[in-house]
């Protein structure tokens, strides 16, 4: 118990339980890494397996169980940590024995929230803690019957990246351990429950439902959604979740979900998680999607009725090979699974729909960048792929430079050795990795001894260090360019000469082509050009979330106020953070805007999740 006197100053629960016999137990090779955003101690003893039982009650708007796990000691111990933040701890005990064991929770962390020790025994194989979550678990999305599509039922959703299964599970929080699970979830009857899991595929008359993932998973990838749900086959192996009301539009959209996972498999491999579905999740969902291994949540927001958005499902489909079959070991490595599932995912956009459209994406995702970089300031440590977010929320990595900076270093690679030869790389990355973690420094030494191969003028054409280390954008790199975006760019100075963009809408067709338009709008344009534009394109009664965003920012920066009511209704009625971040904060520039803001902001907070109100908060204090 000496690292639980030390640990744990303060015990705010325990109980004592009899000494069992010594029996030998199987030992693992340690992690070699400490995750700064976890307390576990998995180089101790590390969970392998969790048997989950929750009862799901929306009138208290509380999970309620039991979590099981198994675990691996490595060494002498007699103690195992695990996270939790907000979590009612009733009990927990050991193996088969009934009788309480002693478990404490330590001090809080504003971000990591506490460590939970329990004491083990010399042949502990199992571990029962038996506990409720709390009231607004930033995990949680309870939302009542009026804020979905059906309005019948009430519903609930998970969001567990990057740090916040601890809020619903207690468990060693940390993307380097993996673990197999098996669930039962008990809701009320006229609702069906989903996991990142194996599901099933309509309601029963229990209202009982059991998963299993065979597959070995990080904490953050655990998920569940329950509420008012039908489901849709695409094909053999796909197919879409949705509220009823929306389950034709949602199929329709996402017709092409069985092509692209074919298409994935002819670039990196086997898709190894059996099936791949959708649910589309109501409008408060943070994210666009989210990669929840066999079901990917995914925004309301990309149906757009032209299937002009699914870029998207093309994203949370390649993080099944880079992210969730080669995890990132800790959040400062978190590139290794955003960079990697852009470039991924932009490779299946181009063998799908061609490489012109890929390459409008990459413009289109270079301009982000630039503007964040911009936004941060190009010397600071947070534009660096390898970044700390050490005693900080790693929520805060969740940026372009992730994304597109870790992209746009992988197409440097490809550039440098060539399409062929960098595909038969990562190929072989993804296999030889399967089902493990890879830190920043692990993938480079990969990068160097299977790729590089002490070529130094490769290594010099690559130039990694620049990339991961050093802030900003290595002063070699040559932005993308798209000749239809080229086009658009004529078209824009023949637009502030005439004054009149009539017909434009028979040229810029697109949703890309319409978004670089939106953004490239010179900063001189006057509001009479502005309505005229609108009246030519109808941007603000667009029904195309991507365009609503650009137009309402840009409507904002020119005090377009026509489109303010639209604005309005958007902020309120979608919860994508992606959306909400722009716009708000083009409204807070000036005084008038920022009452406005925060009179739209008191009325839609109800409808955010946790993670779009922390960000937002803070920025309208």
């Amino acid at each position: 118990m000496k690292k639980l006197l030390l640990f744990i100053p303060i015990i705010l629960f325990a109980c004592n339980q009899d000494k069992k016999k010594t029996s030998s137990v199987e030992t693992v090779k340690p992690i070699e890494r400490k995750d700064p955003h976890s307390f576990s101690e998995p180089d101790n003893c590390v969970v392998t397996h969790l048997d989950l039982k929750l009862n799901v009650d929306f009138t208290t708007q509380l999970l309620k169980g039991e979590a099981t796990w198994t675990i691996n000691k490595i060494g002498k111990i007699d103690e195992v940590i695990f996270d939790a933040k907000g979590l009612n701890i009733e009990k927990v005990t050991l193996d088969e024995d009934t009788k309480n064991a002693f478990f404490a929770l330590g001090d809080k962390d504003e971000f990591l929230g506490q460590p939970l020790s329990v004491q083990i025994q010399s042949d502990t194989k199992k571990i029962h803690i038996f506990y409720s979550t709390t009231k607004n678990a930033p995990a949680l999305q309870w939302l009542n019957p009026q804020q979905t599509a059906g309005k019948k039922f009430p519903y609930l959703f998970t969001q567990s990246e990057a740090i916040l299964a601890r809020t619903w599970i207690p468990c060693q929080d940390s993307p380097s351990i993996r673990f197999t699970y098996n669930a039962d979830i008990t809701v009320p009857k006229e609702l069906l429950a989903l996991m990142s899991a194996e599901n099933p595929q309509q309601k029963n008359e229990t209202g009982v439902y059991h998963f299993e993932q065979k597959q070995a998973i990080p904490s953050y990838l655990m998920a569940l959604a329950v509420g008012d749900i039908s489901f849709k086959a695409i094909d053999k192996r796909t197919g879409v979740y949705a509220e009823p009301a929306v389950l034709v539009k949602a199929a329709y959209e996402f017709a092409d979900m069985g092509k692209m996972v074919s298409a994935a498999e002819k670039i990196y491999g086997d898709y190894r998680w059996g099936r791949y579905d959708v649910l589309v999740l109501p409008p408060s969902f943070p994210f666009g999607g989210m990669e929840n291994p066999m079901l990917t949540f995914a925004t309301p927001t990309v149906i757009a009725g032209d299937r002009s958005l699914v870029s998207l499902i093309a994203h949370e489909l390649a993080h099944s090979w880079s992210g969730n079959l080669v995890t990132n070991a800790t959040w400062n490595d978190f590139w290794l699974n955003e960079g990697f599932t852009v470039y991924f995912e932009r490779r299946i956009v181009e063998q799908l729909y061609g490489k012109e459209e890929a390459q409008m994406q990459e413009v289109l995702g270079y301009k982000d960048l630039k503007g964040s970089i911009d936004e941060m300031g190009e010397t600071n440590p947070d534009t660096r792929l390898k970044v700390d977010f050490t005693k900080r929320d790693p929520d805060l990595g969740v940026t372009d430079i992730a994304y597109e900076k870790g992209f746009s270093f992988l197409k440097n690679i490809e550039n440098a050795v060539g399409r062929e030869k960098f595909d038969a790389f990562l190929k072989e990355y993804f296999n030889s990795h399967a089902f493990t973690s890879m830190d920043n420094d692990g993938f480079l030494a990969y990068l160097n001894d299977n790729l590089i191969k002490n070529d130094e003028a490769l290594k010099d054409k690559i130039n990694s260090y620049a990339w991961v280390y050093q802030p900003g954008l290595p002063k070699e790199f040559k932005p993308p360019i798209s000749e239809t975006f080229n086009k658009i760019d004529s078209l824009q100075k023949q637009l502030m000469a005439s004054k009149n963009p009539k017909g434009l809408n028979k040229v810029i067709k697109s949703t890309n082509e319409k978004l670089y338009f939106i953004r490239t709008v010179p900063a001189s344009v006057d509001l009479k050009l502005i309505a005229s534009i609108d009246q030519e394109f109808g941007f603000t009664n667009s029904g195309n979330s991507e365009i609503q965003c650009a137009w309402y920012t840009l409507a904002v920066n020119k005090n377009y106020t026509v489109a303010y009511p639209a604005m309005k209704n958007f902020l309120i009625n979608v919860g994508r953070r992606k959306f909400l971040t722009p716009i708000y904060k083009a409204l807070i520039k000036t005084p008038e805007g920022k009452k406005m803001a925060k009179d739209i902001y008191k009325e839609a907070r109800p409808n955010y999740h946790s993670v779009a109100y922390n960000t937002l908060d803070e920025m309208l204090k």
